[in-house]
């Protein structure tokens, strides 16, 4: 039942739009957002561009399965941002999924992000980036 269950998952999936960039072409960060944090993310990537940063975002809208393109849009940036109000589920499905390094953003208040904590995270780990 298990492996059955898995194809009819699998199949799911071609049913599901891909993912969408938006954002820079060549940019080198990418935040990944599902669900409610959607504006302060979006508000965030565009405030890190003003400022020079070369930054995309990808906001999910199915989890399970997550689109088929993901995998390679996240191996195209050197840094994958991962902002949750929550433990950090999400990025923990994308490290054991894809192989990569997403770095998580967490947060367990009851409240939203605010986009100058989001630009803030963003910024750390861009000049990160910019030291190697």
């Amino acid at each position: 039942m298990n492996k059955l269950r898995t194809q009819k998952i699998q199949k799911v999936a071609q049913d599901i739009p891909d993912a969408q960039i938006m954002g820079p072409a060549d940019a080198d960060v990418v935040v990944v957002g599902w669900g409610g944090t959607y504006g302060h993310i979006k508000a965030a990537m565009e405030l890190a561009n003003h400022d020079g940063m070369k930054v995309a975002m990808v906001h999910l809208r199915h989890l399970n399965p997550l689109p088929k393109n993901l995998g390679d849009i996240l191996r195209r940036y050197k840094k994958v941002l991962v902002p949750e109000l929550n433990l950090g589920q999400l990025s923990y499905v994308l490290r054991a999924k894809y192989l990569i390094d997403a770095i998580g953003y967490n947060r367990i208040t009851g409240k939203p992000f605010y986009v100058s904590e989001l630009l803030n995270f963003i910024k750390d780990e861009y000049k990160g980036l910019r030291m190697h």
